[in-house]
C-alpha cells in the first residue's frame, strides 16, 4: 500500500446498485457510507440519488439499476482500497471514481441531497410496511374464507349423512 503524504483531493464517485438492493433504500445508503467513511476514511461532501435506469446490458442478471452520485474528499492512497471493497461487495454492481478538479467545493455542496435520500428511504420503508400489512390482511382474509368454506362443506356432509325426520319416518318399518 502506498504511503500517505497527508494531502487530500476531491473526488466524485458513481455507484450502481441493483433495483432489488435499492428496495431496502436506507440500508444501501448506509452500506455505501460505511464503505467510504469507515474503510476509505473519506469526508463525504455531498450524496444524491442520480437516477434509476434500464441498463444497456445485463450486469449480474440485473436489467435495471439505481445510480448514486457522491462527492467526497480523500487521500489519493485510499481510492484503491475503496474500489477493492466495492468490487468485493455483492451489494454494489459497479463503481467509478474520478477526480473532481472541474468542480469547486461549493458546487459539490450544492448537489447534496442527503435529506431527500433519507426522506425517500423512510417513504420506501413505510410503503414496504404497508404492502406487507396489506398482504398479511389479504392472506388472513383468504384463510378465514377457506375456513368458512370448509365449515360449510362439513355441515353439508353431516346433513347428507343424517336422514331428515320426514325421510326417517317414511322409511321406518310400520308395526303390524
Amino acid at each position: 500500500m502506498a504511503v500517505s503524504k497527508g494531502r487530500k483531493a476531491c473526488y466524485e464517485a458513481m455507484f450502481l446498485v441493483s433495483q432489488s438492493e435499492a428496495y431496502d433504500f436506507g440500508s444501501i445508503i448506509e452500506h455505501i457510507k460505511d464503505i467510504l467513511e469507515n474503510r476509505g476514511k473519506v469526508d463525504i461532501i455531498a450524496m444524491r440519488k442520480w437516477d434509476e435506469r434500464r441498463l444497456a446490458f445485463e450486469i449480474k442478471k440485473q436489467k435495471r439499476g439505481v445510480y448514486f452520485l457522491i462527492y467526497f474528499e480523500a487521500d489519493p492512497v485510499n481510492i484503491e482500497q475503496i474500489e477493492r471493497v466495492c468490487t468485493i461487495s455483492e451489494r454494489i454492481m459497479r463503481i467509478l471514481i474520478t477526480r473532481a478538479d472541474h468542480l469547486t467545493r461549493e458546487e459539490m455542496e450544492a448537489a447534496d441531497q442527503m435529506q431527500e435520500l433519507n426522506d425517500e428511504a423512510k417513504a420506501r420503508a413505510t410503503r414496504a410496511a404497508q404492502a406487507e400489512a396489506e398482504a398479511k390482511s389479504a392472506e388472513d382474509a383468504k384463510a378465514a374464507q377457506a375456513k368458512a368454506n370448509e365449515a360449510k362443506t362439513t355441515e353439508a356432509k353431516t346433513t347428507e349423512a343424517k336422514p331428515s325426520e320426514a325421510e326417517a319416518e317414511s322409511t321406518a318399518p310400520t308395526p303390524a
